[in-house]
């Protein structure tokens, strides 16, 4: 079976269509990307595409690779006051000589739609409401529209980053699956992805993932996505391992589009967050 992130992906972009023509004004997601990075840059497009679909604002601040790190902190620190703003995106990688965690962490946790602060980050980790990152959380709809059982199920997530491996373990444990994060260092690292029940490769790997690294009937979810001899490729070898699979998401049109999606529902959800904050405001002014 085909996990179809794109088409799973189109159902919800209908419901939220719905939902943000209910909403009592316009709102605005800002993306800031910095350098010339050719995948940044389709990324922030389709982004954009997402946005204008949905009738969602999007603006854009870009800055040269060589930008000082106090210009973008500057810029972070208006978009967090301005009220006509609901959420913030920092397209990563960032070049070198930037502090990735200090521009993060200047973004305010309410307007912080990818989920990386660490007040977010803390919340995730302590089962508390807050933003989840969009790429796990992507993945956790999609299982869920395919019906996909995680409850006991042996994990095996390749990749512990940030962005998608730690944060997607911790909402795996939530629905009571047992996790194993594996990675470069991990010895023998075919016979703790062939044990597992769902495997998720997210290591930045073109076809890394054989048939020979997967239990027969797993569920495989390829968080990759690499150009490679001129195509787009997962982490996955998609031809080998979609023969033993029970259920694969293929690249393109499998997590991508989840991903996007669900960055859109985070900012409908910073958005809630920051009305609720003002509404509470107003009454304690009132009072």
């Amino acid at each position: 079976m085909i996990l179809d992130g794109k088409g799973t992906s189109e159902k919800l972009t209908e419901k939220l269509k719905i939902e943000i023509e209910k909403l009592p004004k316009k709102i605005t997601l800002a993306i800031i990307l910095v350098g010339d990075n050719e995948a940044s840059k389709t990324y922030v497009k389709n982004k954009h595409k997402k946005c204008a679909e949905l009738g969602i604002n999007s603006k854009e601040f870009y800055f040269p690779a060589n930008e000082p790190q106090k210009s973008i902190l500057k810029v972070i620190k208006n978009l967090n006051e301005d009220v006509k703003v609901n959420g913030i995106l920092v397209q990563l990688p960032l070049p070198n000589h930037l502090d990735e965690d200090v521009i993060i962490n200047t973004i305010d946790p309410n307007k912080d739609v990818d989920g990386l602060t660490l007040a977010n980050q803390g919340k995730l980790f302590m089962n508390k409401p807050g933003i989840e990152p969009a790429t796990p959380k992507g993945v956790m709809t999609l299982l869920d529209e395919y019906h996909i059982d995680i409850q006991g199920k042996k994990v095996v997530i390749v990749g512990r980053s940030k962005l998608v491996g730690k944060p997607l373990a911790i909402l795996m444990l939530k629905k009571n699956a047992t996790v194993t994060i594996a990675h470069s260092k991990t010895v023998s690292l075919k016979d703790v992805t062939k044990d597992a029940d769902i495997l998720v490769a997210a290591i930045g790997v073109p076809k890394f993932i054989k048939a020979d690294m997967v239990k027969k009937d797993a569920v495989v979810i390829d968080v990759g996505i690499n150009r490679f001899e001129s195509k787009l490729v997962g982490d996955v070898d998609f031809d080998e391992v979609v023969e033993i699979a029970s259920a694969i998401t293929p690249v393109p049109k499998g997590i991508g589009p989840m991903t996007i999606v669900s960055l859109i529902q985070n900012v409908i959800e910073c958005y809630k967050i920051q009305e609720e904050i003002r509404l509470k405001e107003q009454d304690l002014g009132k009072n």
